[in-house]
């Protein structure tokens, strides 16, 4: 029988509630209120005050931002950088972590050694600029995924995960006649659909926010990245000039004020976070903890 709240319970289960209803409210309402800002009218919108609903809707800054050639280029280049960039980053983490999840794979600790030392040590941008030189890869689209195809404390979260997985299982497919090739991709990953859900979550948000590899390493316009392409529009003067001049077409910048632009910009750039969050966030919380607690 279920035994009954006293009222303490109650009270404290209310207030639990509570502050949890306003810290959502208050890490999510900065995304809302942009996005509620660039459906506003502009001179509406300069009123200022809380936005739950857009003042004024219009579209006029999503017009005048997607009239641009340009910003469909460099859509596009994120989202192959992203995609490409994080199907590469996920499998040589899975191939990196699966042997160093091992305990008799013969010197295991020396190359966890290695490894972690590149958390601490870089070799700065200087020498990466001249490395991805000498490889001939600058201005081109694998600048954007090589250099950073792998982050240790990502491999390690999946290494630890790896641990956690019983090794009774791949003993018996073992016996059985199993390689290695066939537990990893049999056994290890349909078990890890948690931890791998975490690893495209963390690796395609950082690959898709990142920019500086954008503007240290490629200056062809037809590779542009869109958080590159955003970032100038937010720096040309006035904002508007710079979108106008980008579309040949000055003619509506007029009624379109910089804050509209400017939050326009970055609604562009959350939106597509936001959806793949929303779509994996059921695994974040396990994936992490899962492979944060055996070392």
């Amino acid at each position: 029988m279920r035994k009954k709240k006293t009222p303490g319970q109650i009270v404290s289960e209310l207030l639990k509630l509570i502050i949890a209803l306003l810290l959502t409210i208050v890490c999510l309402y900065p995304f809302w209120h942009v996005i509620m800002y660039s459906f506003s009218d502009s001179k509406e919108a300069m009123s200022g005050g809380l936005f739950v609903l857009p003042k004024g809707f219009s579209l006029e800054s999503w017009k005048m931002l997607l009239k641009t050639k340009q910003v469909f280029i460099a859509f596009g280049n994120s989202i192959a950088k992203t995609v490409v960039g994080t199907l590469i980053s996920v499998v040589i983490s899975i191939l990196t972590a699966y042997p160093l999840s091992l305990p008799y794979v013969k010197g295991r600790k020396f190359l966890q050694g290695m490894i972690f030392f590149t958390m601490l040590f870089s070799g700065g941008t200087i020498p990466t600029y001249i490395l991805l030189k000498d490889l001939h890869m600058l201005d081109t689209f694998w600048a954007y995924v090589i250099p950073s195809a792998m982050n240790v404390y990502n491999m390690f979260i999946l290494r630890n995960f790896f641990q956690a997985i019983p090794d009774s299982l791949s003993e018996s497919a073992m016996l059985d006649g199993a390689n290695h090739v066939q537990i990893l991709t049999r056994i290890v990953l349909p078990l890890s659909k948690a931890a791998l859900a975490t690893q495209v979550m963390f690796y395609g948000v950082n690959r898709w926010n990142s920019y500086m590899d954008g503007v240290l390493y490629v200056n062809d316009s037809k590779l542009q990245l869109l958080q590159v392409y955003l970032r100038q529009i937010i720096n040309s003067i006035g904002g508007k000039q710079g979108i106008g001049a980008s579309a040949g077409d000055l003619s509506g910048a007029s009624a379109i004020t910089e804050e509209s632009i400017k939050m326009t910009v970055i609604a562009m750039s959350v939106i597509p976070v936001l959806i793949v969050y929303l779509s994996l966030q059921k695994y974040f919380v396990k994936g992490t903890m899962v492979g944060s607690v055996k070392g």
